[in-house]
């Protein structure tokens, strides 16, 4: 498993997705490679490091410049710029780290393999999109333009913390509060996370959850579970098929340490999550529905003994197995959350959304999973738009009803 990357004065770069040993060496998953290019046909051909990242790493975009390349990386999350240039009579890589503010999404927008001007963006929780131009002769990064401010960020920080899964994983979340929050359980706090097929949740800016949420005295909180990208290739497969269900002792573990930390109670707790991410908000339904008092299940999968007959879901088997595999299925029975349901006391109410056009995922899971809550006389909150696909919305103004329902639903439940 590799991509190509770019072409650098005769040189291929290329990243590999699994470990691969060539020429009497192993190079790690994720690494970022070169070689020359008249002996990538070669059995041995010469290979050398351009990136390798650690453990907490991950390599994002690539792009040739005159002067070297430009590569994106993460770092526990934090976005880097580097430009990494070519010793030719050493046959090396050496890199740099140009200058951008910590804590965000960096994005390569355009570069030129003869040029040595590029663009990049950069945008954080409180910082909106900034296009910024890069000369690699000089290593100069300048803002050029930024989107305008939709909120009041000067009243709110962010910070990282990491919580302990139940296997000793150390799993990074981010936080977005007011400068002047109480240590006392009782900020409402929205949790989001996805946790699934190599996607990478990432420091971003948003005027609804900054207009809708946090300026109505919420917390936000960002949750790097695996099953993501966020340390490259290995964090996605830690929880493949029956391994999958460290992804969901990790959002536990972030809900906790949030309660442990006393930014939040259960009574304030609010979860967030659509398609995949929608499982993960049905599967903390069944196995620690205590932990909160709100959940907004977008799109969701739940019936995962038949996901795989339904639309798309074919094409998934390899993220969360089949329940054709005798040892996968007997895995998937106690995970599915459709079929995990129980009649409870305390039970936090749903929000069920999804979309009759949904070509992925197929609305039966919010249908049979609200039909189900029915059945067991537990309270629940349906929503079902009759257009928009996968997204649940076919233009902005459906993606606004949807999202102003979303948020006075939370509100209703975690605020006052």
């Amino acid at each position: 498993k590799a991509s190509p990357r770019a072409l650098h004065r005769g040189q291929l770069v290329f990243s590999i997705e699994q470990d691969w040993t060539v020429g009497g060496r192993t190079w790690k998953t994720g690494s970022l490679l070169a070689m020359p290019l008249e002996e990538i046909t070669r059995p041995a051909p010469s290979i050398r490091p351009v990136m390798v990242p650690g453990p907490r790493d991950a390599i994002g975009s690539v792009q040739a410049t005159r002067d070297g390349l430009l590569v994106t990386s993460y770092s526990n999350v934090r976005g880097r710029l580097h430009l990494v240039r070519l010793d030719q009579r050493k046959n090396t890589w050496r890199s740099e780290r140009l200058s951008l503010p910590d804590n965000g999404r960096v994005s390569l927008v355009t570069a030129e393999p003869s040029g040595q001007t590029a663009f990049v963006t950069y945008e954080n929780f409180l910082q909106p999109t900034t296009l910024y131009a890069v000369d690699t002769g000089s290593r100069r990064v300048e803002p050029v333009r930024s989107l305008p401010q939709k909120f009041a960020a000067e009243r709110f920080v962010t910070e990282q913390h990491e919580a302990t899964s139940r296997d000793g994983t150390k799993v990074p979340y981010f936080v977005v509060r007011p400068k002047d929050l109480k240590l006392d359980g009782q900020a409402p706090t929205l949790l989001y996370a996805y946790g699934g097929f190599q996607v990478s949740l990432l420091p971003s800016y948003s005027a609804t959850v900054g207009r809708l949420w946090l300026e109505q005295g919420g917390v936000y909180v960002l949750a790097n579970i695996r099953g993501g990208g966020e340390f490259g290739p290995e964090w996605h497969q830690a929880g493949l098929k029956t391994r999958r269900q460290v992804v969901y002792d990790d959002f536990i573990a972030v809900a906790e340490d949030l309660i442990r930390r006393r930014i939040t109670s259960p009574r304030r707790l609010g979860i967030q999550g659509g398609s995949n991410g929608g499982l993960l908000m049905g599967v903390m339904l069944t196995q620690r529905p205590e932990l909160f008092s709100a959940a907004v299940v977008r799109v969701p999968l739940l019936d995962m003994l038949r996901y795989h007959e339904l639309l798309a879901g074919a094409s998934w088997v390899d993220e969360y197995g089949s329940p054709e595999v005798p040892e996968e299925r007997q895995w998937l029975e106690r995970l599915s959350p459709y079929h995990n349901l129980t009649r409870r006391e305390g039970f936090p109410m749903p929000f069920l959304l999804t979309s009759t056009k949904d070509d992925r995922v197929h609305p039966g899971h919010a249908r049979k999973f609200a039909a189900r809550m029915e059945e067991l006389g537990l309270p629940y909150l349906y929503y079902e738009n009759i257009d928009g696909g996968h997204s649940a919305a076919a233009n902005l103004r459906e993606t606004a009803r949807r999202t102003a329902l979303e948020f006075t639903y939370l509100a209703q439940r975690l605020i006052d």
